[in-house]
C-alpha cells in the first residue's frame, strides 16, 4: 500500500527544488533501477508491481520495497505509460573533479544544454564510449530530472556529472580543450590523443563567446548535405566515435 501523502511527496521529486531540498530523485523502469541497484548509488525505497521483486534480484535488507498497484504507480510515474517499478534514489555528494582526474582520459564539458532527452542520451552515449566524467555550466537542465534519467536508460549510475562555473572549470584544465563549433578543422582531420576536454553547446545557441575563449582546438562536422544542423547529441556521438578511433 502507498498512502497519499507518500503520492504527492513522490510527485513532488519531479520539481527540481523538491529534489534538491530531499536529496532524492526518481529511477523507473526494470533495467534502469536494477543499474542503479548494482551501482555506488544508495536507493531509498523501490516501489514495485505483482511479480517484478523476483526480476531484481537479491535486494539488500536496507533496501526498503513496497508493492503497489498499476493504478498507483501510474499515479507517481512521471512517463507517459508507467513501467513495472520505480525507485527513490539517494542524490549522492560528488567528490571533486580534480585536474588530475582529467589526466589520461577525455571530459566532456556541457554549456548550457537544456532538452532532458539530449542531455540523458549525450550521458548514454558517453557510457558506451567509454567517457566517465561530464561537467556542466550551471545552467545546463539537472542531471536528476525525470525525462534525463530515463532517457539514459541506467547510464547515469556509472557517469559522474558534476555543475561548475564552466569559465572558471576551463582556466589552464591541464590538458587540450576541444570545441564542437561550426567553423574549425575536420574532425576527420583532428588527431584529439589520448586525454583532453570536447565542450558541446547550447542546443540553440551553441557555446556561448566567454567559453569559446577557452577553446584551443576548435573542431567541425563537415556537412556533405543541406541540413542547416546537427543535432547535439548526435554530434556527441560522432566525436566520441571519431576521439575513440584516434586513441
Amino acid at each position: 500500500m502507498i498512502s497519499k501523502s507518500q503520492i504527492s511527496f513522490i510527485k513532488s521529486l519531479q520539481q527540481k527544488k523538491i529534489r534538491k531540498a530531499n536529496g532524492l530523485f526518481i529511477v523507473e523502469g526494470l533495467k534502469s533501477v536494477s543499474e542503479f541497484i548494482n551501482s555506488d548509488y544508495t536507493i531509498d525505497t523501490i516501489y514495485y508491481t505483482e511479480n517484478v521483486m523476483p526480476k531484481l534480484g537479491n535486494l539488500s535488507q536496507n533496501i526498503k520495497s513496497i508493492e503497489i498497484s498499476v493504478s498507483d504507480l501510474t499515479k507517481i510515474s512521471a512517463l507517459t505509460s508507467p513501467q513495472q517499478v520505480l525507485a527513490i534514489v539517494k542524490i549522492p555528494k560528488h567528490r571533486d573533479l580534480t585536474k588530475q582526474m582529467l589526466k589520461g582520459s577525455f571530459t566532456i564539458a556541457i554549456d548550457g544544454i537544456q532538452d532532458p532527452g539530449n542531455f540523458g542520451t549525450i550521458i548514454r552515449t558517453a557510457d558506451w564510449f567509454g567517457v566517465n566524467h561530464l561537467v556542466c555550466s550551471e545552467d545546463t537542465v539537472d542531471v536528476y530530472n525525470p525525462k534525463v534519467v530515463q532517457a539514459t536508460m541506467g547510464s547515469l549510475s556509472r557517469i559522474y556529472v558534476a555543475y561548475f562555473d564552466l569559465h572558471e572549470f576551463l582556466d589552464d584544465p591541464g590538458v587540450p580543450v576541444f570545441g564542437a563549433l561550426l567553423e574549425g578543422k575536420s574532425i576527420y582531420e583532428t588527431n584529439f590523443g589520448n586525454e583532453g576536454i570536447l565542450i558541446l553547446g547550447n542546443e540553440g545557441n551553441g557555446i556561448r563567446p566567454q567559453i569559446i575563449s577557452k577553446i584551443q582546438f576548435p573542431i567541425t562536422i563537415p556537412r556533405f548535405g543541406e541540413a542547416e544542423s546537427l543535432n547535439v547529441a548526435v554530434s556527441a556521438s560522432i566525436f566520441c566515435s571519431e576521439i575513440r578511433r584516434n586513441s
